[in-house]
């Protein structure tokens, strides 16, 4: 028996023969819905609902429509890869705003209007609605396509690309991280906070921490798979160890040592960067500044206490010191000695 599958807007569109068994599997998905007037099944479209669809009636014929099949080979594709899970949701978010762009078949699409795409999405960089990092972003997605998928190589020749913009890093100074670890109350978020700030941690590196990435020993935290798929040490610093342990002896972590509310998993990205805001917010921070901005001021804070670039850089996963030296423009260091002119005629 055969069951077919098409896509339509956010939904799958699921159609086969009535069978009371193959209705039973259907019910077994989260959120699906019977449409009468159609005679469909209607499920939130992800590659996760489809791959148990296939699974569930992996004794019958499924045949999915074109779109579907490209985002399956383009998830799958990425994974080969090792790309992160966050670059595979944003490549195939930007592949999906393509195609909606383009409304055509993927096998019409030529040079022309992957090039009046990308010219669009500059437009819109340029009215302020995009970031440069958005637009870079949706040009490799493109490309990924093209050259992995679809195996067109004639129609990615020159894509115009924005210019890098050179950002530089919004750093808090010491006594405003101080400010913002004191008003925490709650001993997990402090612990989080702990952390991150005190070994240069990404928010998406101190949600998977485990217990075992913590040497007591050696005074050092075990970064496994960061960024680039790399495994790094950093350090743990004494203030944030008895944290920790008075962390462990309130909540007793098993495996993660900050898990999420689904049984087997760690805490989400979102929940660390809600807890950041919410202690600027008390701690009346006004700058304009996220978790990664703890990251930025450990690096910095630690120039300015005269360690060597060369440590920062290995402290933080760097694989160019180039991304690493961005610090010496911000530290207050390169400008401590500089005695202002108007303080000059003043005296």
């Amino acid at each position: 028996m055969s069951i077919y599958l098409e896509k339509e807007a956010e939904e799958i569109m699921v159609k086969f023969n009535y069978s009371a068994e193959r209705v039973e599997r259907i019910k077994k998905i989260k959120g699906r819905k019977w449409d009468p007037k159609r005679k469909v099944w209607r499920i939130p479209y992800s590659i996760k609902n489809i791959e148990e669809i296939k699974r569930l009636f992996r004794n019958d014929k499924v045949y999915i429509n074109d779109e579907m099949k490209i985002f399956n080979q383009v998830e799958e594709k990425l994974k080969l890869k090792g790309y992160s899970v966050q670059t595979q949701k944003a490549y195939l978010g930007q592949i999906k705003r393509f195609i909606d762009y383009t409304d055509k078949n993927l096998s019409q699409i030529n040079e022309s209007e992957v090039k009046e795409y990308v010219l669009y999405l500059l437009y819109l960089l340029n009215e302020k609605e995009l970031t440069h990092s958005f637009v870079n972003q949706a040009i490799s997605s493109i490309k990924f396509l093209a050259l992995e998928i679809l195996k067109k190589k004639n129609i990615i020749i020159d894509l115009p690309r924005p210019k890098k913009e050179s950002k530089l890093p919004q750093v808090l100074s010491e006594k405003e991280v101080n400010s913002i670890l004191q008003v925490l109350d709650n001993e997990k978020h402090k612990t989080i906070l702990y952390l991150v700030y005190s070994a240069g941690l990404r928010v998406g590196e101190v949600v998977k921490l485990k217990c075992e990435d913590v040497d007591r020993n050696r005074m050092l935290l075990r970064v496994r798979q960061g960024k680039g798929r790399k495994d790094r040490y950093t350090l743990l610093s004494k203030e944030a160890l008895k944290q920790l342990k008075l962390y462990y002896k309130l909540y007793k972590p098993k495996s993660w040592i900050f898990p999420g509310q689904k049984k087997g998993s760690h805490l989400t990205v979102r929940s660390v960067q809600r807890v950041f805001k919410k202690a600027c917010n008390k701690a009346e921070i006004s700058k304009d500044v996220s978790v990664h901005s703890l990251r930025h001021s450990f690096a910095t804070h630690l120039l300015e206490r005269g360690v060597d670039l060369r440590y920062i850089q290995k402290l933080l996963g760097h694989k160019s010191s180039t991304t690493t030296e961005v610090y010496t423009h911000v530290s207050k260091n390169q400008f401590s000695k500089i005695k202002n002119p108007l303080d000059e005629l003043m005296e």
